[in-house]
C-alpha cells in the first residue's frame, strides 16, 4: 500500500498499551500504522490519515458493491421475477449501479438471501442455508461453487464442525454466498456458469461497471480474490464514496400512492443499491456473524452499514451520509474496527443515530489486553489528522 503523498509510510494510527493492571506501569508495546479517511453528509472529507488517495486492494469490502452489480445481471430472474430490462453484456455508461434499469425486477430474491450474497459469512448454520437457498433457486448445487473448500470462518462455527468430524468444504468458505449469487446470475441471465470467475465473463464485465460507478473511476491493479474472484484496487477514498452512495440510498424511494418509502423487500421501485443496503440493515447477522466486528457495528448503529475485508480493510457509512474507511498497513485485522469506529465518532456520526447503542460501540472501539486472564492493557487510537 502507498503511504502518504510524498511516498513516506502512513502515520501510527493505533497503540497497543501493556502494564501490570489498566494504567499501571503502561508501555507501549506495539504501533500500528494505517490509513483513514472519512466523510461529513455533504460528501466532504472531514478526516484524513495518511495518503487517502492510494490505491489499496480492498478485499471483502466491496461484496455489496458486487451484490449490486448482480442485481443488475439476473440476479432476481432464478428468483421468479420478470425481468423490466435487457440483461446482456454490458456496455459503455450502462451498468444500472444506480437506476435499476438494467436487469431490474418486480419481485426477485429476498433480503435475507441478498444479504448472504454480500457477507462474508462465519459459516453458521442459517448462513449456510441461506447459500444453499441461492443455489437451489438457480437449480445448482454446492458442486458447482468455484471457491476453494474451507473450514468455517467464524470461531464457534469452526470448531463445531470439526468436533464433528467435519472437513473443508466450499458450501463453508466465507465467500460462498457471493459465488452462489453469480452462479444464480448466470442461470438467470443465460450465460455459461462454466469460466464465472473469468474476467471476461459478461457477469465479471457487469460487476466490475457497478463497482466503478460506484467508487467515481476505473479500478485498477487487477487481481484475484482469496476466493478466486476477480478484484481490482481502488483507492480508500473511492471506496469510502461507494460505500457512501449505498448508505444513502438505504431508506428507499417513495412508495406508489403515498405508500411510504420502500422497504427492505425488493419489490417496487427500490434501485439495486437501495436493495443491497437494506438487506444489511434488516439482516446485519447474515453479513458477518456472532462476533464479528461489522455486524457488531450495524447491530450498534441501526442506521450504519459496514463491511471489513481481509487484510486489515474496513468501511462503514449512516444513511445520514457520515462514512469511514480504514486500511491498516500490515495487514492485521484487530486494529481496523477500532480505528474505524475513532474515526465515524470524530465525525459525529453516532450521535446522528438516537438509537444508536453507545456503550457497545464504545466496547467495540476499545478492546481489552489481558494478561493471566486479567486486563492489563487496552488498544488505543491515535489520530491525528492531515498527519
Amino acid at each position: 500500500m502507498a503511504g502518504g503523498s510524498d511516498g513516506a509510510a502512513p502515520p501510527v494510527v493505533a497503540e497497543i498499551l501493556r502494564g501490570r493492571a489498566p494504567g499501571v506501569d503502561v508501555l507501549v508495546e506495539s504501533r500500528i500504522r494505517g490509513t483513514v479517511v472519512g466523510l461529513d453528509p455533504t460528501g466532504a472529507v472531514l478526516l484524513a490519515a495518511g495518503d487517502p488517495s492510494a490505491v489499496i486492494s480492498p478485499r471483502s469490502t466491496v461484496k455489496p458493491m458486487q451484490a449490486v452489480g448482480m442485481l443488475t445481471a439476473g440476479l432476481d430472474v432464478v428468483f421468479g421475477a420478470t425481468p423490466v430490462g435487457p440483461v446482456g453484456p454490458v456496455v459503455s455508461g450502462v451498468s444500472g449501479g444506480g437506476s435499476g434499469a438494467a436487469g431490474g425486477a418486480a419481485g426477485g430474491i429476498p433480503p435475507e438471501l441478498l444479504a448472504i450474497v454480500a457477507s462474508s459469512h462465519s459459516g453458521e448454520p442459517e448462513q449456510v442455508a441461506a447459500v444453499r437457498a441461492v443455489l437451489a433457486a438457480a437449480g445448482r448445487g454446492p458442486s458447482d461453487l468455484a471457491c476453494p473448500p474451507d473450514l468455517p470462518l467464524g470461531r464457534l462455527a469452526h470448531e463445531r464442525h470439526l468436533a464433528a468430524g467435519g472437513g473443508p468444504e466450499r458450501l463453508l468458505m466465507n465467500c460462498s454466498g457471493k459465488h452462489a449469487g453469480m452462479i444464480a446470475c448466470c442461470v438467470g441471465s443465460g450465460w455459461p456458469v462454466s469460466g464465472y470467475l473469468e474476467p471476461d465473463h459478461p457477469l465479471q464485465q457487469r460487476i466490475r461497471a457497478a463497482i466503478e460507478e460506484l467508487v467515481g473511476g476505473p479500478v485498477t491493479a487487477p487481481a484475484v480474490d482469496g476466493c478466486g474472484a476477480p478484484l481490482f484496487g481502488v483507492p480508500l477514498l473511492g471506496l469510502v464514496r461507494g460505500m457512501r452512495e449505498l448508505a444513502l440510498a438505504a431508506a428507499g424511494p417513495a412508495g406508489p400512492a403515498g405508500a411510504g418509502p420502500v422497504g427492505p423487500g425488493p419489490a417496487g421501485t427500490a434501485s439495486p443499491r437501495q436493495r443491497v443496503a437494506a438487506a444489511m440493515r434488516a439482516f446485519p447477522a447474515r453479513v458477518g456473524g456472532p462476533g464479528r466486528p461489522d455486524t457488531e457495528l450495524m447491530l450498534a448503529v441501526p442506521s450504519l452499514i459496514a463491511k471489513d475485508g481481509a487484510e486489515g480493510v474496513s468501511v462503514a457509512a449512516t444513511s445520514a451520509g457520515f462514512a469511514a474507511a480504514v486500511k491498516i498497513e500490515d495487514g492485521s485485522q484487530r486494529a481496523a474496527m477500532p480505528v474505524l469506529i475513532a474515526a465515524l465518532r470524530y465525525l459525529g456520526a453516532f450521535g446522528a443515530d438516537p438509537a444508536a447503542d453507545l456503550a457497545r460501540v464504545e466496547e467495540l472501539g476499545t478492546p481489552k489486553m489481558f494478561g493471566g486472564g486479567a486486563e492489563v492493557g487496552v488498544l488505543r487510537v491515535v489520530l491525528s489528522p492531515g498527519a
